[in-house]
């Protein structure tokens, strides 16, 4: 079904990849997959090597997006009620009051995720699963919008930990952010000389694009992309072939069919297409299940990536017409 006011939701979230580039250099697909991951109601794990502009990139997504935004810097000491909160004592009032975490916010930005034990890090799977934190028997909503935005450095890193994985799988997407080519760098660099400070995108020129009810409005028309069974067929297809594979371990859940979709009827929403197509699944097929995926350790040791795995599987699976 298309709605009315379909075209001027999606100039107003294109504006929002526009925007960011005033602060973000040559990251044009990781801020598209930020895109698909809020018009999916998903979550994102952005990974890459210190200081390719990981937090900066999110901020800048924020700030466009006009929604609260906080930063919770995991490290191994961090406890779960540092990010969901917890039960305070008020003498003043002789009781207990819930003082909320930094979860209670429109975009989380959880910097460094594997830097904290798996205790801590389950401490945000119900909220992004459910959108809510229940303590001591209360269930408390979590505001709309709400993403989460983690990032995470290469696990080969000295001090992290291997993600669990209930917790990928709570990510819509994994985007990797690779180190920029010559101009991309070069570009960033002229900024830094002009006096760009990172710390200061309304001194950059950033601004809020769209509103939250706009937001609402494009995720409630992204979910309404209609689509064909013989491409429910063609995922199905797709998730089966990858439990067939000898490099895989462990293939893709059902749950991964269903973010498959999910990401795709973003993905052709985005693109103006009414529905979706083949070419939609493929797109995203590897940032959304890359995480998801278990190798063989033998396939490991000789070199197989999941996104080379991911490749054959596409190469191999028929595509409907």
């Amino acid at each position: 079904m298309t709605h009315p006011d379909d075209a001027a939701l999606r100039e107003a979230m294109n504006r929002v990849r526009l925007e960011v580039g005033k602060a973000v250099v040559g990251q044009d697909g990781t801020v598209t997959g930020l895109l698909i991951a809020l018009l999916a109601r998903g979550h994102v794990l952005l990974e890459g090597v210190p200081g390719v502009a990981k937090t900066l990139l999110v901020r800048s997504f924020s700030t466009a997006l006009g929604l609260d935004t906080k930063r919770v810097q995991f490290t191994p000491d961090l406890m779960p009620g540092d990010v969901s909160g917890s039960l305070v004592y008020d003498a003043k009032n002789g009781e207990f009051e819930f003082r909320e975490g930094p979860i209670f916010t429109n975009i989380v930005l959880a910097d460094e995720i594997n830097r904290t034990p798996p205790k801590t890090q389950a401490a945000l799977l119900e909220a992004m699963e459910e959108r809510q934190v229940s303590t001591d028997g209360v269930t408390r909503p979590l505001p709309d919008p709400f993403l989460v935005a983690a990032t995470q450095n290469p696990i080969e890193h000295e001090g992290t930990y291997t993600l669990p994985e209930a917790q990928l799988d709570r990510f819509l997407l994994k985007l990797v952010v690779d180190l920029p080519p010559r101009d991309a760098e070069l570009a960033v660099l002229r900024r830094h000389a002009q006096g760009f400070d990172p710390r200061d995108l309304a001194g950059a020129g950033l601004a809020r694009v769209v509103t939250a009810e706009e937001i609402r409005e494009a995720q409630r028309a992204a979910a309404s992309v209609s689509v064909a069974d013989d491409v429910l067929g063609y995922v199905v297809d797709l998730a089966q072939a990858t439990r067939r594979s000898p490099s895989v371990e462990l293939g893709v859940s059902p749950r991964a069919t269903t973010a498959l979709l999910a990401a795709a009827k973003a993905w052709a929403w985005l693109g103006g297409s009414p529905a979706i197509t083949p070419d939609h699944v493929q797109t995203m097929v590897v940032p959304t299940w890359r995480h998801r995926l278990r190798l063989r350790t033998d396939a490991e040791l000789e070199g197989v990536s999941v996104d080379a795995v991911l490749g054959a599987v596409l190469q191999q699976t028929r595509v409907p017409i």
